[in-house]
Order: C-alpha cells, then sequence, then structure tokens
C-alpha cells in the first residue's frame, strides 16, 4: 500500500481499478498473453522499435544546417536509446516472462528507467527523463498503429491516471465510468479541475510522481476532500474507505433537502446563488442543486473535442436549450475564452512559449472576428427566449470594453438587416480577471451593466503564479492580501457605479471565503453546481454582522497564511461537516 499527497481539486471518494493514460489518451492497462502469443508480441516489439528508429532518422534528415547543433543532439539522444540492445531485450525479457503485451511491456520498462533518471542529483541525467517519456510515447504510436482507445466508451467503472489532463480530455469522461481523477501535474484552479468539479468526478492533482508507482488495474483510493490518493490499499483501508463513501454521500443526501429554501442568511440577508456550467445539459443539474439561474456558461466547449468550428445553428440550439431549462432565471453566457490550456483543432491554433500572457479570451476574438460574430449572432437571436445576458472575458482595459462594444453593435445592424429578432437592450458584463481591470474598474464600470469577478484568473496574474504548474502550486492562494484587496477595490467601485457584482471564480464554490465575501459587499455568487447546496447551508447559517466582522479582521491582516487559517477556523465552526 502507498499513500501518496496532492492538492484535493473535487471532493468525494471513488474506489476503483486505476486506467493510466497519457497526454495522448492511449490507455495501457495490463493485458495477459497466451504462451501462443508470446513470439508475435516480441516481435512486435521489435517492429516498433525498428519502425520508430525509420521515423526518427527521416525527421532527423529533414532538418537543415540552419537549425543548429541543440535539435540534432536531442535526435542523436533518441536514435542512442532506440538503437540499445539492452533496453529492447529489457522490454522482451519481461514479455517473456510476465506474459503481457507489447505495448504494456514498453510502457513498464520506460516508466522505470525515467523514474530512476528522475532521481539522479546529475542535472544532465535527471533531464534525460523527458526523452525516456518521448520515447515511449514514440514506441506507443508505432505499437498502437496510431488507434486510440475510446476512454469515452469504457464498460467498467475506472480511476483515470494521468500525468497532466487537459480540460479537452476531462470534459470527453463518461461519468458513470469515470469514478476518479488524479494526475502528476495540475492545480487547484486549472481548468481540467474545474471541469472535473462541474462533473462531481472526485480528483486530486499535483501528484508530482503517481503514473510511476501505479500500473494498469490497481486498485486506486481517491480521497477528493483532503487530497490523498491510495494505491493498492489493504482491505481495511478499503473498508474504511468505503464507510467515509457513505458518510459523504448521506451529507449530499442531507444537504440536498434544502435544495427548495432560499439562501437567506439569518438576519435575513438575501443572496443570489448562480450556477456555473460548461455544457447545456449542466443547466438541469444547476436547478436540482437549487441554482438560481447560469452565471457564468462557459461556452469554449462548445470547440473543444470536434475538428470544425460549430456553426451559428449549433451555438444557437445550444444557448436554446439551456434558456428553456433556465425560463426567465438569468443566463449569463460568456463569450468564448480559448487559448492558454484550452485549445482546439490543434494544426491551426499553434502553441504559445506563455499562453497564459498570449492569444486568449477577448484578445483572441478580436483577431478572429468572423469566429467572434458567429457566436455574437447566436447569443443575440438566444436573447429573445429568456433572460440572457452576455459577458466578455480577460478585459484588460476599456479600449476592449470599447471594441467588443462596437462589434456587438455591427452584429446588431446585421440582424436588422435582416428582419432578426434579438432583444436590443441585452445587458453587457466584463469579467474582472487581471489587476489591471481590477484597479481601473470605476471607469470600466461607466460602459457595462455588471461585473463578474473571475477570481482564479485574478490570483494566478496578481501573484504570478501559473496556477496548472504544480511545482508552484503552493504559492496559489486567493487569501493573499493582494489579491483580496483588490477584489474590495472592485466591488467597492461597483456598487459606487450602482451596477450588479457577483463572484463567479472558485473562491464562490469554497465555504471558508463565503463569509468573507458577503462581508466585502457581495450578494450574488456563481459556482460549481454539486456545491451549491453546501454554500447554501453555510449562508443559511450566518449573519450578516458575523460576516462583517470576519472581513474587517481579514482585510487587517497582512499574511495569507494566518488568513487562510482564520477563514478555515472560522467556517468549521459555523459548518463542520464541510471540513
Amino acid at each position: 500500500m502507498e499513500i501518496k499527497k496532492g492538492i484535493a481539486v473535487s471532493p468525494g471518494i471513488s474506489i476503483a481499478k486505476a486506467l493510466i493514460i497519457d497526454s495522448e489518451d492511449y490507455r495501457i492497462p495490463r493485458r495477459s498473453i497466451k504462451v501462443s502469443q508470446r513470439a508475435d508480441e516480441i516481435q512486435r516489439v521489435r517492429n516498433a522499435f525498428k519502425d520508430a528508429i525509420g521515423e526518427l532518422t527521416e525527421l532527423e534528415a529533414a532538418q537543415g544546417k540552419a537549425e543548429g547543433g541543440k535539435i540534432k543532439d536531442i535526435f542523436a539522444v533518441h536514435l542512442r536509446f532506440l538503437h540499445d540492445r539492452s533496453l529492447r531485450k529489457k522490454i522482451t525479457d519481461l514479455v517473456h516472462s510476465d506474459l503481457v503485451t507489447a505495448e504494456y511491456a514498453v510502457s513498464t520498462i520506460l516508466r522505470e528507467i525515467a523514474a530512476h533518471f528522475s532521481k539522479v542529483k546529475d542535472a544532465y541525467i535527471s533531464e534525460r527523463a523527458a526523452d525516456i517519456y518521448d520515447i515511449e510515447r514514440r514506441l506507443l504510436i508505432q505499437l498502437l498503429d496510431r488507434k486510440r482507445e475510446d476512454i469515452e466508451h469504457l464498460t467498467e467503472e475506472v480511476t483515470i491516471i494521468a500525468r497532466e489532463l487537459s480540460p479537452i480530455q476531462t470534459a470527453g469522461f463518461d461519468r458513470n465510468f469515470v469514478k476518479g481523477i488524479a494526475s502528476d501535474a495540475g492545480g487547484r484552479t486549472s481548468h481540467a479541475a474545474i471541469v472535473a468539479r462541474s462533473l462531481g468526478i472526485p480528483a486530486v492533482v499535483a501528484l508530482e510522481n503517481l503514473t510511476e508507482s501505479v500500473r494498469g488495474g490497481d486498485t486506486v483510493i481517491i480521497d477528493g476532500n483532503h487530497g490523498i490518493v491510495i494505491v493498492n490499499p489493504d482491505d481495511q483501508t478499503i473498508r474504511q474507505y468505503e464507510e467515509y463513501e457513505k458518510e459523504f454521500a448521506e451529507l449530499e443526501h442531507k444537504l440536498d433537502a434544502i435544495r427548495g429554501k432560499p439562501a437567506v442568511t439569518r438576519d435575513g440577508v438575501k443572496i443570489t446563488l448562480l450556477g456555473n456550467i460548461e455544457f447545456h445539459d449542466e443547466a438541469e443539474t444547476v436547478l436540482q442543486k437549487g441554482g438560481q439561474g447560469i452565471g457564468l456558461y462557459r461556452t469554449e466547449y462548445l470547440y473543444l473535442n470536434r475538428q470544425s468550428e460549430p456553426t451559428e445553428e449549433e451555438h444557437y440550439q445550444a444557448y436554446a436549450e439551456t434558456v428553456s431549462v433556465l425560463q426567465d432565471r438569468p443566463v449569463i453566457i460568456r463569450t468564448l475564452d480559448l487559448g492558454a490550456d484550452k485549445y482546439t483543432q490543434r494544426k491551426r491554433f499553434a502553441p504559445e512559449p506563455n499562453p497564459f500572457l498570449g492569444l486568449r479570451s477577448i484578445r483572441f476574438c478580436l483577431q478572429n472576428l468572423t469566429m467572434f460574430k458567429t457566436q455574437l449572432r447566436a447569443i443575440l437571436r438566444a436573447s429573445v427566449l429568456g433572460d440572457v445576458r452576455i459577458m466578455f472575458p480577460l478585459i484588460t482595459n476599456l479600449h476592449e470594453v470599447m471594441q467588443t462594444k462596437m462589434i456587438l453593435r455591427d452584429v446588431m445592424e446585421d440582424l436588422d438587416e435582416e428582419s432578426i429578432a434579438y432583444n436590443k437592450d441585452i445587458p453587457i458584463g466584463i469579467m474582472i480577471e487581471t489587476p489591471s481591470s481590477a484597479l481601473t474598474a470605476f471607469s470600466l464600470a461607466r460602459d457595462v451593466d455588471f461585473f463578474s469577478i473571475g477570481t482564479n484568473d485574478l490570483t494566478q496574474y496578481t501573484l504570478a503564479v501559473d496556477r496548472g504548474n504544480e511545482l508552484v502550486a503552493a504559492l496559489y492562494s486567493s487569501s493573499d492580501p493582494a489579491v483580496l484587496r483588490l477584489i474590495r477595490m472592485v466591488i467597492q467601485d461597483a456598487h459606487k457605479a450602482q451596477i450588479d457584482i457577483s463572484v463567479c471564480g472558485e473562491m464562490a464554490s469554497e465555504p471558508e471565503y463565503i463569509m468573507l465575501l458577503l462581508g466585502m459587499g457581495i450578494r450574488t455568487l456563481s459556482l460549481t453546481a454539486p456545491m451549491i447546496p453546501e454554500i447554501k447551508q453555510m449562508i443559511r447559517s450566518v449573519t450578516m454582522e458575523h460576516c462583517n466582522n470576519v472581513a474587517r479582521k481579514v482585510l487587517g491582516m497582512n499574511s495569507e497564511r494566518q488568513i487562510s487559517n482564520y477563514l478555515r477556523a472560522a467556517a468549521r465552526k459555523i459548518l463542520p461537516e464541510a471540513f
């Protein structure tokens, strides 16, 4: 039994067999072969090495002299490993002795070598681990003949184990069979983590080297409440976690009982709870959990897991279905936020050296007007069906606001010429996600109808911490005084301008922040649907006087650790079962 500690990003308990996938979605389970198949499998290993060497040799020859020596050196290192007879023998010996498939033997031996290299103190040797992983992927491509097993069509319950997961991969998981997620990399507010929470799948990330110690078919426990992963637990541990799983389900059932009750503090202050969704079919879940509308519809997921852009009609149908479920309740549609860690059509959207500071969100839209206008047309068409509002992401300055509004007016004029109905007074909002927009919130408020504070990116950009990087994950905290003072400033500016303001980042889903946010003046929260009952219970258990006192104390503190400890202790007193 092996216990590993990471970052809890999606609550819940799961106990299931491990399914290991790499960044290319390859499924490498342990599969046994018959003695009669042994010779064929060993030949497959030899053929894979031969084909990989041929492919790599062609790629090396294609490199011109102008490319310099570094690329040639990389090819040389990879070819040296592929020509190494002892490496090949280790793999074929495993096939011969353990009667396993060629794919499994390749993955097992190469990961063992990579793990050994990564532990060596010599920097040159430890960096070769990345080369070994690349060689593994190259060999698996040959062995699988570029055919990937479709993890969307599983037939048994599994725990997904990966080095790192993209939001595209996570969004494609079948929640009926994927019971838990664990990855070496990632952070609490990475987009893959957000998707896992929205799907209600227990998840732990930033485990660093989990993939080196788990084999396909191993029993794995995911404790998404405490950030613990247990590999091959003993019977006593399994029984203990089965009891925890039962208790967690009972708590969820208890909280679901208050879904029809209002989110009102003990002294009568009403709070609006909205839901964050990625897919239109999640709207029903928001209502089932007691949400009063959609505060953040992340529309970029319409673009992922497909080879072509969605048409205007596909946009419209997704929005129309969402609005029909919500009826007269608000539906805030955020325009697409592609870029950063959310890419589609990889051949078109080339990865950037520093994508979180690159062409993403509204910047991407302003450089791809045809795509942007297609989405705006669909949103406007859907606006006559209910209370639809439009929100622009990652605004950093007033010029971007004016540009987006001008483009929106152009689309409106086009619809007028075509006699297509839309809400001419559709509310327009922006997300406050950068220090620049927070510091200029008062001037931005003059040109929009509402603000929504995206605390995930606001924290990331304020602290200069990549929220998906496990190496600096411990530095990422929305409890940092700098972040909280920016949030307080935005709230004050919104109130002065008399426009609506909400928080739609992960702070709104975490019980320890609720009293602080209410005390700072927030009256609308938008959060992941599974957390709505818990946050509602928190709200119904406090008074505004208590919340105001919490905010005053916190805003007078200068240490992130002091603030975090205080908020957690205060929340635990109110709702101990949440911790």
